[in-house]
């Protein structure tokens, strides 16, 4: 087996923002360095090894263990201090509030530090290097047939707007979903595409979002639809005419990228990173858990029909001008060289 400079844990199973990073970031770099994922549930296309392989690399030289959740950063320790392996330790940071102590205490064992934003390096308590996460322009891009694309999923004509990812409180689906109603009252050719996964305790959550549709007499209108695996996502922006990334607290969020590269014009609120990727106007800002502003910006868009083509062309030439996921690979790779060497 070829030699391995570096090793990306994937600690959980679900499907989650950072599950996608080390699926999207590792082939990318297996191109340029011997960079491998490990951790259960991770598909083939994804360079991994086990556990156990990871757990018993040979001592003959430094290896870089890069983590993004803290058992990570703790699992890495154990490999480095217990089992006496000779791993780097990198850490990335998303999150946009005070770590605990805990956490802390993680971060300061560590060989170097990642902020996905400026405002998330602003929490750390350490020296950190700032790299926004990147998106693969040539996955996600605008669709040459959308009325194909959307008979292909099942989707209704129209004007199609979307809200994509785990659906629960945290994540504004309900304030989308009440912006959304005065403008599916207004115009039947609009609908709403909720799609994501809700886990059990937020079954009551995506109970009430459904009868709330139905009590406004617009549930015709709304398609609630289960998550999709994260290799298919980018089948589904292209479909839409616009995205709205509603959430209350945000670490980074890609969807708004993601949607974007697509060419899909975005309304976000003004948390986490999304004002940082919509700072150029190509977007809409709102404010977090208010849905008046929301359904304004959201009605604007969606009887602006020359504004969302305007908007759509500038959208995908900002990713692809400062969001490519090379640059993001390219950025990460100096850090693993720098303490490899």
């Amino acid at each position: 087996m070829k030699e391995i400079d570096v090793v990306a844990p994937n600690l959980k199973r679900r499907l989650s923002g950072v599950t996608a990073t080390v699926m999207r970031l590792v082939p990318l770099m297996a191109g340029e360095m011997d960079v491998v994922a490990t951790g259960p549930g991770l598909p083939p296309h994804v360079p991994h090894i086990s556990l156990f392989h990871a757990a018993t690399m040979p001592r003959d030289r430094w290896r870089v263990w890069h983590a993004r959740r803290n058992t990570e950063m703790l699992f890495g320790l154990v490999l480095r201090v217990i089992f006496r392996r000779k791993y780097r330790l990198v850490f990335t940071s998303a999150s946009q509030r005070r770590h605990t102590g805990y956490t802390r205490w993680l971060i300061s064992r560590m060989d170097a530090v990642i902020a996905t934003s400026g405002k998330s390096a602003g929490y750390l308590e350490c020296p950190s290097t700032v790299i926004f996460h990147g998106i693969d322009t040539d996955v996600f891009r605008p669709s040459t047939d959308r009325a194909d694309l959307r008979k292909r999923l099942a989707l209704p004509e129209g004007i199609l707007v979307g809200c994509f990812g785990r659906i629960r409180s945290q994540k504004g689906t309900d304030v989308f979903l009440e912006a959304m109603f005065p403008v599916l009252k207004r115009r039947a050719d609009v609908h709403a595409i909720i799609l994501g996964r809700t886990v059990e305790r937020h079954l009551s959550f995506l109970a009430l979002l459904k009868q709330r549709a139905r009590d406004e007499g617009v549930s015709d209108q709304v398609m609630f639809l289960p998550e999709v695996p994260s290799h298919k996502i980018a089948d589904w922006y292209p479909a839409l005419d616009l995205y709205v990334a509603p959430q209350r607290w945000e670490g980074f969020g890609l969807t708004p990228l993601e949607a974007m590269a697509c060419g899909v014009p975005v309304v976000a609120t003004t948390v986490g990173v999304f004002p940082e990727l919509l700072s150029t106007g190509v977007g809409r800002l709102v404010p977090p858990g208010e849905v008046a502003p929301m359904a304004v910006a959201i009605g604007e868009m969606v009887e602006g029909t020359a504004m969302r083509a305007v908007l759509s062309e500038t959208a995908r030439r900002h990713v692809e001008d400062r969001f490519g996921i090379h640059r993001e690979a390219r950025a990460i790779m100096k850090i693993y060289r720098e303490l490899l060497d």
